[in-house]
């Protein structure tokens, strides 16, 4: 018998007799469970905890830098409070030391010994004096204390006098100079 309808009659057809076209699934027959290999499954738990592994060591070790790290600042801070209560005493040396009338006197001598033997334990620990004098004004490593009018055009924004000498610790500022800015 030859079929005159068309493929959606057809479809309304079958919808209307009950029956079920051969694309359909009914929902009352079980779909047919996958067995999964088991060596299938290993692996894959195998690659599951290597790369919980690989993970897990990254993180120490990511942890152990960081510690160590902090470990060498807490060191440095500490170190750093310490260098910065000594420096007003380096202050009170360079203050004793222009009062000094003769540099060759032998009251001096002991004086001056002491004193370098204060300087190399600052630079022993990585302390360095700033040199400001007749640079540019730079507000990451000087405190501009007043302005001066400049005698000259090529002195406007320099450092025209130190106050107080400004101190790097590692290259990092641990005090600011104080200084007199030409303008």
């Amino acid at each position: 018998m030859e079929n005159n309808l068309h493929p959606e009659q057809e479809l309304e057809k079958h919808d209307d007799l009950g029956t079920e076209t051969p694309g359909d699934e009914s929902p009352e027959q079980p779909k047919p469970e996958k067995k999964e290999d088991p060596l299938k499954k290993l692996q894959d738990e195998l690659a599951e905890a290597k790369d919980k592994y690989v993970r897990l060591y990254a993180e120490f070790d990511n942890f152990r830098r960081r510690s160590a790290k902090e470990k060498l600042e807490m060191i440095q801070s500490a170190n750093e409070q310490l260098l910065k209560s000594m420096l007003s005493v380096a202050d009170d040396f360079e203050r004793a030391e222009r009062s000094f009338p003769d540099k060759n006197d032998k009251a001096a001598e002991g004086f001056f010994l002491i004193q370098n033997k204060f300087k190399k334990i600052l630079e022993q620990y990585s302390v360095k004096a700033m040199e400001a004098a007749g640079s540019n004004f730079n507000p990451d490593l000087h405190e501009a204390i007043t302005q001066v009018p400049a005698p000259d055009e090529k002195l406007k924004g320099k450092v025209m006098d130190v106050v107080e000498k400004g101190y790097l610790l590692n290259d990092k500022v641990i005090r600011f100079a104080k200084v007199v800015v030409g303008s």
